[in-house]
């Protein structure tokens, strides 16, 4: 039997510390280990307790949400999911967080204040039990290699990228993505030359400050992306949350469409709609990179570009928050090469 989640829940709310604790206790896998009204009881209780798993408010009392993870992340880290406002400053902040060392979020109105609770309290608990694990799997396999002095080559790639003429990128990305994506897009070259399109699911403002965070921070031009874009070179394109991303042909040129459409997609954005628009403008020479999250969307797109010979890149395991959607890949045999996070950006940029 797998040893029980212990989290820890810092709000300054009582409704959400109560709305927390009665959402995740139904779970026979989690236990609440203790709650916390404030940055500072909670920075308190973290080394007390040393919890697997740390819900935490940004903005609170005594000390804020940020102030907390930043001295949780120095005296007692572990896996942090913030619990944010989704407003525009909210936004900034828990794209600030990931900075920090958080490993995802969840917003207050989209869970709370929502008549599907039932789904945000599975997806929640899904998230928890997809982080602890995949954690603890990577910890007890790097733990397992210092004492036989093994490589299990966290930091080693496999397979090679062929140069084959790509004309455009696209990256799906989920759980661990915002603090992924900032190690990666700001490293990518100026002589790419090709349009960079990314589905990071996110519902709606956290993709602008998302958007602007790797902007400020990268050689190439960066933004969220706009109904009636006119695709061009060296600008890297965010869908935005809650919107699927499409590609139709106008003239010489490529024109971003977005869409509800398909309503009843698990995720939107989604990485397989983006996939398979992308595929009927790109075709083989659409470059997919496929990094850390949970579930397996872009699965079916990157097996409809493999049949037409286009090529696959895979986050490795070991770097992955959650290693969901490159595990789907890499396990159908789509990945035509895998490679750990701070290799991701060399890779793309030395087949360009």
């Amino acid at each position: 039997m797998k040893k029980k989640i212990k989290v820890l829940i810092v709000d300054d709310s009582a409704f959400m510390r109560k709305s927390l604790s009665i959402m995740l206790s139904g779970d026979p896998n989690i236990e609440i280990c203790g709650t916390a009204k404030n940055g500072q009881e909670g920075y308190d209780l973290a080394k007390e307790l040393r919890p697997d798993l740390i819900t935490l408010d940004v903005e609170m009392p005594v000390m804020d949400g940020l102030t907390a993870l930043k001295l949780i992340m120095k005296d007692a880290p572990t896996s942090v999911i913030m619990v944010s406002s989704i407003t525009t400053e909210g936004a900034e902040s828990t794209i600030k967080a990931f900075e920090y060392g958080a490993v995802d979020f969840i917003s207050k109105e989209q869970s709370f204040v929502s008549v599907n609770i039932t789904k945000i309290k599975d997806e929640l608990i899904r998230k928890i039990k997809s982080i602890v694990y995949h954690k603890r799997t990577t910890t007890l396999a790097t733990s397992k290699s210092l004492n036989s002095h093994t490589d299990i080559s966290e930091n080693v790639s496999k397979g090679v990228l062929p140069r084959i003429g790509y004309t455009a990128i696209a990256i799906g990305v989920s759980t661990g993505g915002p603090i992924s994506l900032q190690k990666v897009i700001p490293q990518l070259s100026e002589n790419l030359n090709v349009p960079v399109f990314i589905v990071q699911h996110m519902p709606p403002k956290f993709t602008k400050s998302l958007a602007d965070r790797l902007n400020n921070m990268s050689k190439l031009a960066v933004k969220e992306a706009e109904h009636g874009d006119l695709v061009t070179k060296n600008t890297v394109y965010i869908a935005p949350g809650g919107k699927h991303i499409n590609f139709v042909n106008v003239g010489h040129t490529v024109k971003i469409i977005l869409t509800d459409q398909p309503e009843k997609s698990l995720h939107r954005p989604s990485v397989d709609v983006m996939l398979h628009s992308a595929i009927s403008i790109y075709g083989k020479n659409l470059l997919s990179v496929i990094m850390t999250g949970m579930g397996k969307d872009g699965l079916l797109g990157i097996e409809e570009l493999n049949k037409l010979g286009g090529k696959c890149l895979a986050q490795n395991e070991h770097t992955c928050v959650v290693y969901g959607m490159p595990k789907a890949v890499v396990d159908a045999g789509y990945a035509d090469s895998i490679a750990p996070l701070g290799q991701i950006a060399y890779k793309i940029n030395s087949v360009f």
